[in-house]
């Protein structure tokens, strides 16, 4: 399909379908070329029953078509922000959605206690070796939490995933400072 080969190519953040061409096996592609990417879908029919629909399906949004342009603009935002788009008519509707077991985890939620611990560390500036001697494990061992935790949130380097945590205000736990020898 074009829809995955265009994402395929260019890794967006952010994409915009047609309802018409929407449906399950193309948002599980869309995620599997680019795990990052945010969908948001574009409709003509009742927003209200597509909106459960297609984000049950995983879409970050859902937005009419007709809708003025500047409402396009704050949509991209808010989604590519990681809020979940939907119209405001529809979101006491939307929150049995929440409540029926079928929530969509933002990526840092899914960060375990020693990798939130871990990013505690590099946003004080810690070096791998000197969060392995505080945490009793190997070197290595730090390096793949953070190629895991790279992984889940969808950075490339300690830095994106510096400004990530500072950016989106994760909630870390708190970590003594190092005393470092002179």
């Amino acid at each position: 399909m074009q829809a995955v080969a265009a994402v395929q190519s260019f890794k967006p953040d952010l994409v915009f379908l047609q309802s018409e061409l929407t449906d399950q096996e193309l948002l599980e592609n869309i995620q599997r070329e680019a795990p990052r990417c945010r969908v948001v879908v574009m409709t003509t029919s009742s927003l209200e029953e597509e909106t459960p629909r297609f984000l049950e399906m995983g879409a970050a949004g859902i937005i009419s078509k007709s809708v003025d342009p500047d409402l396009f603009v704050k949509c991209a935002r808010k989604v590519f922000s990681g809020e979940v788009w939907a119209p405001k008519a529809h979101f006491a509707r939307l929150s049995g959605l929440s409540a029926a077991g079928n929530p969509r985890k933002r990526p840092a939620d899914t960060l375990t206690r020693r990798e939130k611990t871990i990013v505690s560390y590099l946003t004080q500036g810690w070096r791998n070796r000197e969060i392995a001697r505080r945490l009793s494990i190997t070197e290595q061992t730090v390096k793949n939490h953070l190629r895991s935790i790279y992984d889940k949130v969808g950075v490339s380097d300690r830095l994106e995933l510096v400004l990530y945590a500072i950016h989106r205000r994760l909630d870390l736990p708190p970590i003594e400072p190092l005393e470092r020898s002179a």
